[in-house]
């Protein structure tokens, strides 16, 4: 669940399927369909590498199997259990990964016992690492040979989608910190890192509670929605439902 909730992918794609301002496909075609799998498996996958990773760890050093797995060891074959019941057995075999517990006649039962119980946890976190790599592999083959791309069209989809959010972030910041700095400069009179101050504004109380007031961003059909915390300051001409480019003014 960690896995899911970190990953980018996961919440990407929750925001375009559940955003109510986002155009809803009606039908979805086969590419669609495969191109969501593959989506799908990869968040998957990578959100099951850190508990595998622990998983098999922890089996490799035997200490966890070791103290879960103990008392129900089977110890038929040592003389010292004869004449203990299987509650009381079963008792005994759980004190055995405590070594101040254990009786000073069953120390060497329990060093054989810890050793059996050790080489079995061993041979699962192999097991699983095993499995893990066959899982993976037979995976990455079978995303390749299902995938509507070549290699080449994979490669440059790839190139293409981290140079859009690449340039769109870039776009953005850049957009965002002229938009803003102009709106300061309407309420103080002067840009953010200005070395010639002449003229400043002192901003009244309704601009004070204009941007303690946060706006929200709405979108609707034929309006455009406010980005700012610092008021509506800017004027945005609408023509025909669309909306022209924005006027900074130094």
């Amino acid at each position: 669940m960690v896995g899911y909730v970190v990953s980018g992918q996961t919440w990407m794609i929750s925001k375009e399927s559940c955003c109510s301002s986002s155009p809803h496909l009606r039908s979805v075609n086969s590419l669609q369909r495969k191109l969501a799998c593959l989506t799908f498996f990869s968040i998957t996958g990578r959100a099951l590498v850190a508990p595998l990773t622990w998983l098999a760890v922890a089996l490799l050093t035997g200490t966890h199997y070791e103290c879960a797995a103990s008392e129900f060891a089977s110890v038929e074959q040592y003389n010292e259990f004869n004449n203990f019941s299987i509650p009381e057995r079963q008792e005994i075999l759980a004190e055995f990964p405590c070594f101040e517990q254990i009786p000073p006649d069953m120390l060497m039962v329990r060093n054989e016992v810890a050793l059996q119980l050790r080489y079995q946890s061993q041979m699962l976190g192999w097991t699983l690492i095993a499995v893990a790599a066959l899982v993976a592999f037979l995976s990455c083959c079978l995303a390749r040979c299902c995938s509507p791309f070549t290699s080449l069209q994979h490669y440059y989809w790839s190139t293409h989608v981290r140079n859009e959010r690449q340039l769109f972030e870039e776009a953005a910041e850049q957009h965002s910190r002229i938009l803003i700095m102009q709106r300061i400069k309407e309420l103080f009179g002067f840009m953010p890192g200005s070395e010639d101050v002449r003229q400043i504004r002192i901003p009244s109380c309704q601009d004070w509670k204009d941007i303690s007031r946060p706006s929200l961003v709405c979108i609707t059909d034929n309006q455009q929605g406010c980005y700012n915390f610092l008021g509506e300051r800017l004027d945005v001409n609408f023509e025909e439902g669309k909306s022209e480019a924005i006027e900074l003014t130094s």
